[in-house]
Formats: structure tokens, C-alpha cells, sequence
């Protein structure tokens, strides 16, 4: 029998973020997260819980600190078999762990993030196997940027031609939805930098498009999450009501969820719903390394930090 129950994410109605918030971040997984690393939640207002979180999780759950590197590149630390237990259980009560089937078998619009090579893979060859399964939409679009991709994400099968996360995306669109014609090409002239952008687009039933989205700061940083979601919005259509489904590997699930109610679902009044894939059925398969106890903790901050955003935007916080 599992130790926690689900503890649900926001939902997206304004009138309820506020406390859903404070119930997942005052869920005994979580004050049992905060327990085994040496803390203990402290009573107060939500904003100030997820204030001394954001200081708590900086200290004790942030591994990429040092060096600044991606998720990939971390070295994890030794943890004890039993913060190991708490992690993985907590995790999973959390909604970081498991691929749950969408909801709903229409959706107006399905988003698929980018991210390190193996997860465009994933994550594209996840969304066409929910097309075949009965899922509907009429439209895809991959949001990616402009990262160059590093040496060890260019080995992946398949990747050694691309240069870039927005070509990673390509080649996984490729593969899964089974294009074989080259796509209409809309893109910034120039030299690529952070401010640079493309559409590439793929005519078919879904049609599927792959976004590299500019950064919001391109003289401090490449695009980032809430900056695909804003390009993608900004170029296409979304009326109040829609149904948008969101696709992401499941350890991203919460923050990269809260992130898109922030940017979509508040300002423009659509159904928010996100989804990871099975870890255990994953194509490419998960490395072992992705599902580390130092991924989790650092996901769970990542939340942390998302719902402190998403809090704010609401007027709450």
C-alpha cells in the first residue's frame, strides 16, 4: 500500500489556485521531504510557505547550482536507502512519477516541449502513440528553441545531423508522425542567437508544427519554458474554453503544468491539462540517472518556484 495519496495539482480555475497551491505544498509528502533533509514547514500565509521553500530547496535540493549545468550534466550525491524510499514515494504522490492517460479524447490543441535530446524523442513518439490510441486534435506543435545540443545529446540515435533542440524536435516529428515531405519554413534571417525563432510546419491530419521560440531576455539567456508557451501563443489562435493538452516527460509534470496555466490558461481562459509519458515504456528507454532521487528534489524545487510564479499572477501572492 502506497504511504501518500495523489496529492492533485492546480486545476487552473483563478478562484482556486490559491489553495490548491497551499495544499500540495503543505502535503505530507512534501513536509516529509522537508523532514528527512533537516527542516520543517513552518505555519504562515502561502506566499511565505513557498518563500522559505524557494530558501529551503535552494539550500538542500538544488544540485545544478554548482557550475550552472543542465539537468543531465549533475553529478547526483550519495543519499541513504531510505530518504531514497521517501524521495520515490513522495514523488509519486506528488505527480512526478507516473504517466497517467489524458482525460478527455478531443483536445483543440496539444503542446509537446522540448528539452536534452532523448526527452524530444520521447516525448514526441509518446504524443503520436495517444494520435493512435484515439486522442484528436487538430493541430501539434513542438516548442523547442534555438539550444545548441551537446555532444552526448547528438549520439542519441538519430541525432547525429542535428545541431539544435528545435532540430531534435524535427527529427523526432519525423519519425513519429511519419512525415516524409520537407516542411514550409518560416523563420528570422540572420546569424542564430538567443533572439532567433523558426516555424516549421508539416501539413497533414494533425498538421504539426516545430517551434524554436526567442528568448524574453536574449542578452542574459536562451528561451526557456514560459517563453514557448508565449511564441506559440502569440502565433496561434487560442479562444477561452479551449482545451490544451500538454506534453512533457512526467518528472517535469507539476512545474512545466504551472508554468502553462500561468502563460495560457490565466490570460487566456483555456483548459490546461498535462501529461508525462510512462517511464517504463519510454522510446528511447529512460536511463537510470533520470529517475534519481537529486532529479526528483530538484523538480520538486522546480515546482516549488513554478506555483510561487503562478501565485503571484493570480493577485494572491
Amino acid at each position: 500500500m502506497a504511504r501518500y495519496a495523489p496529492v492533485p495539482l492546480p486545476s487552473g480555475e483563478p478562484e482556486l489556485i490559491a489553495g490548491q497551491v497551499r495544499a500540495w505544498i503543505t502535503a505530507p509528502p512534501l513536509s516529509d521531504l522537508v523532514a528527512a533533509s533537516g527542516g520543517e514547514l513552518p505555519s504562515g500565509a502561502t506566499e511565505k510557505l513557498l518563500a522559505w521553500l524557494d530558501d529551503f530547496s535552494a539550500a538542500h535540493w538544488d544540485f545544478r547550482r554548482a557550475g550552472n549545468v543542465e539537468r543531465d550534466q549533475v553529478r547526483p550525491p550519495a543519499f541513504n536507502p531510505e530518504i531514497i524510499a521517501t524521495v520515490r514515494e513522495a514523488a509519486t504522490a506528488l505527480g512526478l512519477a507516473d504517466g497517467r492517460p489524458p482525460r478527455h479524447r478531443r483536445y483543440d490543441h496539444v503542446l509537446i516541449l522540448g528539452g536534452l535530446g532523448r526527452a524530444c524523442l520521447q516525448r514526441v513518439a509518446h504524443t503520436a502513440a495517444l494520435f493512435r490510441s484515439g486522442v484528436t486534435a487538430p493541430e501539434v506543435a513542438a516548442l523547442g528553441s534555438f539550444r545548441p545540443l551537446s555532444e552526448a545529446e547528438r549520439a542519441e540515435p538519430g541525432l547525429s545531423g542535428a545541431t539544435h533542440e528545435v532540430d531534435a524536435m524535427e527529427v523526432a516529428v519525423r519519425a513519429s508522425f511519419g512525415f516524409t515531405a520537407g516542411p514550409l519554413v518560416d523563420r528570422e534571417d540572420g546569424p542564430i542567437g538567443h533572439d532567433s525563432w523558426a516555424i516549421r510546419t508539416f501539413r497533414g491530419d494533425p498538421a504539426v508544427y516545430v517551434l524554436a521560440a526567442p528568448s524574453s531576455e536574449p542578452e542574459r539567456r536562451r528561451a526557456h519554458t514560459p517563453d514557448t508557451y508565449a511564441f506559440w501563443a502569440r502565433r496561434f489562435p487560442v479562444r477561452p474554453g479551449h482545451r490544451v493538452l500538454v506534453v512533457t516527460s512526467p518528472i517535469y509534470v507539476p512545474f512545466q503544468h504551472c508554468d502553462a496555466i500561468r502563460m495560457l490558461g490565466l490570460p487566456l481562459g483555456c483548459e490546461i491539462e498535462t501529461v508525462g509519458f510512462d517511464p517504463g515504456r519510454a522510446v528511447p528507454p529512460q536511463p537510470a540517472t533520470a529517475t534519481g532521487p537529486d532529479r526528483y528534489l530538484q523538480e520538486i524545487r522546480s515546482a516549488i518556484l513554478s506555483m510561487q510564479r503562478l501565485l503571484a499572477a493570480t493577485g494572491d501572492g
